[in-house]
C-alpha cells in the first residue's frame, strides 16, 4: 500500500478504505510515513473531505494509536465532557462536582490552555497542592471512591493526533471538520467513558465563528460517537461574549466556588446547570432532562456539589480550606480598573480580546513553554448588554506589572463597543444534537 497512491485517491475526491485509513494512521504513529506524506493527505482533506465511515474510522484508529483508559472498573455509567474552547469557561469544574453529587461518575482526562482560551488543568493547579498528573490505578480508585477526578491528559494517549494536531496547525488544515472531529473524538473514545457530552462553543471567542459550522462540527462529532457505539450529545453554547466574570486561573476557581454555593454569575449558573442536567441525563441518573434539570438544582442550593468539589480537591491533594475561604487565594499585586470611556449600552465585548488580554497580564501562554501567572487575570463588572456611564467601571485587571496592566487594558477597551441600546439577547445554548 503505497502512501503516494492514498494521497491520489483522497485528492481526485475518492473515500479510502478502513485498510488504508489504519495504514496512514500505523505510519503516523511509528514516522515511518514523512511529514511531507501526511501534511499532503491532510490537505486533501481539507480540500474533498470525508465521508461519515471515513471520519468513524480515522477516530477509531487514532483513539488506539496508543494508550486507552479501561474504567470497566467504575461502578457504574460513566460521563465525559469535552468543551471546544471559550474565555472564562470554568464550566467542567463546577458541573463534574454537580453530575457527580448525584449519582454520575466522571473521569475526566482535561487539556491545558494555549492562546486566548484557558485550560481546566491549569485551573485547578491554582488550588495549592492540587495533583493533575496521576497514575491510572489512584486516578480510578479516586472516580469509585469519590464519584469524580479530573487529570491531565496522559502522555501517550491518541499519539497519532498529537503528531497530525501538530503538523495541521503549521500547514493551514486546522479547520478541515473531519479532521477537528475525529481530533476531539479519538481523545474522548480512547479516554473510556460510556456517554459524551459536548459543548460546541461559537462566537467571538470560540474557533467556530458562525453557528452553521458549530452543527455542521456537532453533528459530526455526535454521528462518530454513534458509529463507534458510545452514545453522544452535543450542545451548541454561545461564546461571543465571556461566560461568567472571571477570566483567569485562581479567579475563575473563585467563581466557581461562587457559582456552586448559588452565589455565581447568571449566565454562568445557567450555562452549568443545563450541561449538569445533560450528563446527568446520559448517567441514566434521571428519565428526562427535566428531571435532571431539578437535581442538579438541588444539588447546588443543599450544598452537595460544593462539598463534592472540595472532596474531589482533598483527593488529588488539593487544599480545600482555600475553596471554603476564597479570599486565601493570591492574586497577582497590581491591580487597575478600567472604566468606560463614554456612556451607553455595551453592544459587544468580543471574547477572543478578552482572552487575548488576559494572556498578557499573565493568565494564559502564547506557548506549551510560556510560564502561567496563577493570581493574573481579569474580572469584568460589565459585559456586553449591560448599560454603564462614562467613567464606570467596567473591569479589574490583576497582573505582576503595572507594565502587563496597561498593555492589557489597551486591548480590553478595543474589545468593547458601545450603542444606544442593547443588543438582541440570544439564548446560552443554541441547539441540542444528539
Amino acid at each position: 500500500m503505497h502512501m503516494v497512491d492514498i494521497i491520489r485517491k483522497k485528492r481526485d475526491g475518492g473515500a479510502l478504505s478502513d485498510a488504508e485509513i489504519d495504514a496512514v494512521v500505523r505510519g503516523c504513529t511509528d514516522s515511518s510515513i514523512p511529514d511531507y506524506q501526511l501534511s499532503a493527505l491532510m490537505m486533501a482533506i481539507c480540500f474533498q473531505g470525508m465521508t461519515a465511515r471515513e471520519t468513524a474510522r480515522l477516530t477509531r484508529a487514532m483513539a488506539h494509536s496508543g494508550d486507552t483508559v479501561d474504567l470497566s472498573g467504575v461502578d457504574g455509567v460513566t460521563v465525559d465532557k469535552h468543551s471546544t474552547g471559550g474565555v472564562g469557561d470554568k464550566t467542567s469544574l463546577v458541573i463534574v462536582p454537580i453530575a457527580a453529587s448525584c449519582g454520575v461518575k466522571v473521569a475526566k482526562m482535561s487539556g491545558r490552555g494555549l492562546g486566548h482560551t484557558g485550560g481546566t488543568v491549569d485551573k485547578m493547579e491554582s488550588i495549592p497542592g492540587m495533583r493533575t498528573a496521576i497514575g491510572r490505578e489512584e486516578f480510578l480508585s479516586i472516580v469509585n471512591r469519590v464519584g469524580c477526578a479530573v487529570i491531565g491528559q496522559s502522555g501517550n494517549l491518541c499519539p497519532a493526533d498529537k503528531k497530525l494536531y501538530a503538523l495541521r496547525d503549521v500547514t493551514g488544515t486546522v479547520e478541515s471538520i473531519p479532521l477537528i472531529a475525529s481530533s476531539i473524538m479519538s481523545k474522548k473514545i480512547a479516554a473510556g467513558s460510556d456517554r459524551i457530552l459536548l459543548d460546541v462553543k461559537v462566537g467571538s471567542g470560540a474557533f467556530m465563528k458562525t453557528q452553521a459550522d458549530a452543527e455542521v462540527l456537532a453533528r459530526e462529532m455526535v454521528e462518530i460517537g454513534r458509529q463507534v457505539g458510545r452514545r453522544t450529545v452535543a450542545l451548541i453554547t454561545d461564546m461571543d461574549r465571556p461566560l461568567g466574570c472571571a477570566v483567569g486561573n485562581a479567579l475563575e476557581i473563585i467563581e466557581v466556588c461562587e457559582t456552586l454555593r448559588g452565589q455565581g454569575p447568571a449566565d454562568l449558573t445557567a450555562m452549568c446547570l443545563e450541561l449538569a442536567a445533560n450528563m446527568i441525563y446520559l448517567g441514566e441518573k434521571a428519565g428526562t432532562i427535566e428531571a435532571a434539570r431539578a437535581m442538579a438544582q438541588n444539588a447546588v442550593e443543599s450544598g452537595a456539589a460544593f462539598q463534592k468539589l472540595c472532596e474531589m480537591v482533598e483527593a488529588q491533594g488539593g487544599d480545600s480550606a482555600y475553596l471554603r475561604d476564597t479570599a486565601r487565594f493570591r492574586l497577582s499585586p497590581v491591580q487597575r480598573t478600567v472604566r468606560a470611556p463614554q456612556s451607553g449600552c455595551i453592544v459587544r465585548a468580543d471574547a477572543e480580546q478578552i482572552g487575548r488580554a488576559s494572556v498578557l497580564l499573565g493568565a494564559g501562554r502564547e506557548t506549551k513553554e510560556s510560564a502561567i501567572d496563577f493570581g493574573a487575570g481579569i474580572v469584568l463588572h460589565k459585559n456586553k448588554g449591560d448599560r454603564v456611564e462614562a467613567g464606570e467601571a467596567i473591569a479589574t485587571l490583576y497582573a505582576d506589572s503595572a507594565e502587563k496592566c496597561a498593555e492589557a487594558e489597551k486591548r480590553l477597551h478595543a474589545a468593547f463597543t458601545f450603542g444606544a441600546e442593547p443588543p438582541a439577547e440570544q439564548p446560552l445554548v443554541l441547539e441540542r444534537i444528539e
